[in-house]
């Protein structure tokens, strides 16, 4: 039997329904007063593109890349239904190039190629905002991947991104009430320095 690629296995997901979710990660959401009012935007990951859409929607010229031609598809449809123009990529994103600091903002939610940090970090344009979210170790729910290889320790993403100064950092674990909080991930907004 022949191994499913990656792009197969993420077409075959959006192919199934679109039964994933065109909201925006909640670090973005919760997060939108501090999005420039221009800008290059881009939702690197972006799924069906729930980040890409509210950044158009604020003003910013988005980009979305993902490895599913069958999820851009979809979110350009969702695009031209509203209006909005992105400009969708299909790649690969842990092996294509992110062009140094060409972003003002850089989105990833529920994705995770630890080797993409510095790089990352590198695309932001002095000032850049970077919104993160994934899932993390220190699950309550089945949510998300199994494997440890895509999955944050406790206080890893501030780690990865430590070039960049915190805004925002959000890792509630399994401290106190489990019933309330934000549970299951990590959140960060850092801040790329000026150069001075």
């Amino acid at each position: 039997m022949m191994p499913v690629s990656l792009q197969e296995k993420w077409n075959a997901i959006y192919s199934g329904g679109l039964s994933r979710s065109l909201a925006p990660s909640r670090v973005l959401l919760e997060n939108t007063h501090l999005l420039p009012g221009s800008g290059m935007a881009l939702d690197l990951a972006c799924g069906l593109g729930g980040n890409a859409l509210l950044m158009a929607e604020r003003g910013l010229a988005a980009h979305a890349w993902d490895i599913s031609d069958i999820a851009l598809h979809a979110l350009e449809k969702q695009a031209c239904g509203r209006g909005l123009e992105i400009n969708t990529r299909q790649c690969d994103v842990e092996c294509g190039d992110l062009p140094q600091e060409s972003f003002d903002v850089l989105v990833v939610s529920h994705f995770l190629c630890r080797a993409l940090a510095p790089r990352i970090v590198s695309a932001l344009k002095p000032g850049g905002l970077l919104f993160y979210q994934t899932y993390t170790t220190e699950k309550l729910a089945e949510e998300g991947p199994r494997n440890p290889d895509y999955l944050l320790k406790p206080g890893e993403l501030i780690s990865l991104f430590s070039a960049l100064r915190p805004l925002y950092y959000r890792e509630d674990g399994i401290v106190g009430d489990l019933s309330l909080g934000w549970r299951n991930e990590a959140a960060l907004v850092g801040i790329k320095s000026q150069i001075t």
